[in-house]
């Protein structure tokens, strides 16, 4: 069987919507309604109901999504323990965003290579909707992420707090400077929220940025402002390219890790507890500049 078939499936079933399938899959929406004709006509059974509104599940659509769960969970199982290298006895792969890796990833892949020496460990960075799509599909086990997704075979669970703060690349910025000289960074619906309450004057500066913490790259060459999380932007700040904007509040933005619920016990254990030793060491180091 066609793994396309089953992953489009999975998007339509988890979006509830061709268009937003097309989307997540970077294909055209009729590529989406051709791939599911395909598998409705193998199955011999409609998989959805079709409407304005979107797609919904048919009985039939129901009962096959554990299956295609499962198909899609043994494909990347076998194809990870054949890809496994020689010296290695087991393998994972762990998922996170850009702003996630330098002071948090990277310290818990040393403490996990340090405790787990069989385990062969493959990094990846995505955006969240990336890494929620390969943790459905068993591409991924364990990711970090400022905003997860639940799925049916996930677990999400908070790893620390952290915030965003404002910054800019001017020295002694101050809020009544911005209007000017200001990019929204497109974080979240909760981060619009909280910006259109707290600072309406910049809600439309005509510049939004959708690019994570790759914005202090754009910022730090312009005269710019953004939020940036807190201890991403520090570094910038010690080093006196970055200026942290008075007065400006700051935005609850915790860290959380995302965790199939079929990994190994072992695994499991020793990632959490790991992870958990990373995160106690994480705020006496989290403002230091140097990394390795």
């Amino acid at each position: 069987m066609d793994l396309n078939l089953i992953r489009t499936f999975m998007e339509v079933a988890t979006t509830g919507s061709f268009a937003a399938a097309s989307e997540r899959l970077f294909v055209t929406q009729s590529a989406v309604s051709l791939r599911i004709q395909r598998l409705e006509d193998q199955l011999g059974r409609p998989l959805f109901i079709r409407s304005k509104a979107g797609a919904e599940m048919t009985p039939a659509g129901s009962e096959f999504e554990p299956f295609a769960q499962l198909l899609l969970r043994n494909w990347e199982q076998a194809r990870q323990q054949v890809a496994i290298p020689q010296g290695f006895t087991r393998s994972i792969t762990i998922g996170a965003q850009t702003a996630l890796w330098p002071r948090l990833g990277f310290r818990w892949i040393d403490a996990l290579r340090e405790a787990l020496p069989d385990l062969s460990i493959r990094a990846e960075l995505g955006m969240p909707e990336t890494l929620t799509r390969a943790m459905t599909e068993s591409v991924m086990q364990i990711a970090l992420s400022y905003r997860p997704s639940l799925r049916p075979g996930l677990r999400v669970e908070k790893v620390m707090d952290e915030a965003l703060i404002l910054v800019a690349s001017w020295p002694e910025p101050t809020l009544d400077q911005l209007p000017n000289n200001y990019a929204f960074v497109d974080w979240s619906p909760e981060f619009l929220s909280f910006h259109e309450l707290h600072l309406p004057h910049l809600t439309n500066p005509g510049l939004t940025l959708d690019i994570g913490v790759l914005s202090a790259l754009y910022i730090i060459n312009r005269r710019c402002a953004a939020y940036l999380p807190a201890r991403y932007a520090m570094r910038y700040v010690e080093e006196g390219t970055l200026h942290l904007v008075p007065d400006a509040p700051p935005f609850a933005f915790p860290i959380w890790s995302v965790w199939r619920e079929d990994l190994d016990d072992d695994i499991t254990a020793v990632a959490k507890k790991t992870l958990q030793t990373v995160v106690h060491q994480f705020d006496d180091a989290a403002f230091h500049p140097s990394e390795s």
